[in-house]
């Protein structure tokens, strides 16, 4: 590790684009690995160093020592911090937003979005500082009072995907700070700047030094490294559902907690009493929003006959309006209402899954599987239908604006159909039907039920995880149920 005086990736200047390693307070690394911006070829977005196990090392030694003093600190002044750092990602908004776009892809809008969320996340934990986190109970014995306390686990490891750069490093590191651990981060690779803003936004508020460390670095090298460490209390983790249960066998192995945020194929139902202009937006607003890469997109429709004709027309004039272009370039006749996949590699993958469904008999009815890889990465809204029900376009996870449409005999095969996948994460239904809706709540096969509203979006505030290969379904992120997993309890009895 070499450490640099004057640190580029403490500023949110756009000319200083160099991301570090923060490990007990400094910035640190050789940054030698380059991001380009998959909206503009050649344009380099981020630099970024590759850390080692010996990096990791270094950061969790740093995390040990910081962690006993920060739990020591009132929860009130933790939370204070908190508050401080998402009330100065507020006022950085636009720069930091204009970096996650060069880096991720997505639209301003939506960029400028993601960081308001990750500065409510920060407001919203820091607040529980405030808040009492205990139980005083009765007792079977005389002059005896039995209270519950909550404890921090200690030093606890965090990795983060590339798709919701500074918000989901926030909704993790937040329960994990307020409740007095202290923190590891490896971000993905592709996006190191976010996670380098919120790391400033943190040092900047007060947060000591080496209670929140960044690790930049190749998920099977400063990964691996942070399961594997046994002071590694607790390892919270948002990818793909093959890196998710690899890293579970490893924190398995030593008894150490782990939670996992995995991947989803989300269905809609979409039945003959809803109004198919209505349902249509619904279902590309979770399909096509954030270029369809969110592990709750709706990737999968499933449409009874009385409306499938007039459904299917809307959905195709639906994906038609999302004009895909430059993240950044927010004027112009057409705004740019999706932006560019993050990378060749998912680009490809995009434009193959499209390509072989119609290879197996699909029509295509809205997007097209062309294009130069070796260009802009813009891939615009897909639609296909006429699927069988087993193909792989509408059973794996793509992870792009690309949606399937199936048709069900009545809402019967319908439910039958959104529960037959190895996923559980989000469902959809739409109806006017008081009854359906609540029947579909009770027995759809998800974490989280969307009725009448897209499959993506969610409120900080309440419980988020799946069930399946979705999730360990054991510990839930967000709201005050993401306390939980970072912490364990213990019941004192006291006499008089």
């Amino acid at each position: 590790m070499t450490s640099t005086a004057t640190d580029p990736s403490t500023s949110t200047d756009r000319e200083l684009i160099t991301a570090r390693h923060l490990i007990n307070g400094e910035w640190l690394g050789k940054a030698g690995t380059e991001r380009t911006n998959p909206a503009r070829p050649g344009e380099l977005a981020a630099l970024s160093p590759s850390g080692t196990a010996v990096d990791v090392d270094a950061a969790i030694t740093a995390a040990e020592a910081a962690q006993p003093g920060w739990a020591a600190l009132p929860a009130p002044s933790r939370g204070a911090i908190l508050i401080t750092a998402g009330n100065l990602l507020i006022e950085r908004q636009t720069a930091i937003a204009e970096d996650l776009v060069r880096e991720e892809g997505k639209t301003l809008a939506e960029a400028k979005g993601e960081v308001k969320r990750a500065s409510d996340v920060l407001r919203f934990f820091g607040s529980l500082g405030w808040a009492a986190t205990g139980e005083v109970l009765p007792s079977g014995l005389p002059d005896t009072t039995i209270t519950t306390r909550r404890e921090p686990l200690g030093v606890v490891g965090l990795i983060t995907p590339w798709n919701f750069p500074i918000a989901i490093p926030a909704w993790k590191a937040a329960p994990a700070l307020i409740s007095g651990n202290a923190v590891v981060i490896k971000p993905a690779e592709l996006t190191p700047l976010s996670a380098t803003h919120l790391a400033r936004a943190l040092q900047d508020a007060g947060l000591p030094a080496g209670v929140f460390n960044v690790v930049h670095g190749k998920g099977r090298v400063v990964g691996d490294a942070l399961a594997r460490d046994p002071r590694i209390a607790g390892l919270s983790f948002t990818g793909s559902t093959r890196v998710g249960l690899g890293l579970q066998e490893i924190l398995n192995a030593r008894r150490a907690r782990v939670q996992l945020e995995m991947g989803g194929k989300n269905g809609v139902l979409v039945l003959d009493d809803a109004d198919p202009r209505k349902a249509a937006q619904v279902v590309a607003a979770g399909a096509f929003g954030l270029t369809g890469q969110a592990c709750t997109a709706t990737s999968r429709v499933y449409v009874t006959p009385g409306v499938r004709t007039e459904f299917l027309e809307a959905l195709t004039a639906e994906a038609a309006a999302y004009t895909v272009g430059d993240g950044l370039e927010t004027g112009g006749p057409e705004p740019v209402r999706m932006g560019a996949v993050v990378s060749r590699q998912q680009f490809e993958q995009d434009q193959a899954a499209v390509r072989t469904a119609v290879e197996r008999g699909a029509t295509l009815l809205h997007g097209t599987y062309d294009g130069d890889p070796a260009g802009a990465l813009f891939f615009p809204a897909a639609v296909l239908t006429d699927l069988p029900f087993d193909d792989a376009a509408v059973t794996e996870e793509i992870f792009g604006p690309v949606v399937t449409v199936l048709e069900v005999a009545d809402y019967e095969a319908g439910l039958a159909a959104i529960n037959d996948s190895r996923y559980g994460l989000t469902a959809g239904i739409c109806t006017d039907s008081l009854a359906l809706a609540t029947d579909f709540a009770a027995r759809a096969q998800a974490g989280v039920i969307k009725v009448n509203r897209p499959t993506a979006g969610l409120d900080l505030n309440v419980p988020f995880g799946g069930v399946k290969d979705s999730s360990t379904n054991t510990f839930r992120e967000q709201g005050r149920s993401a306390l939980d997993f970072f912490t364990w309890g213990k019941t004192v009895y006291t006499g008089v």
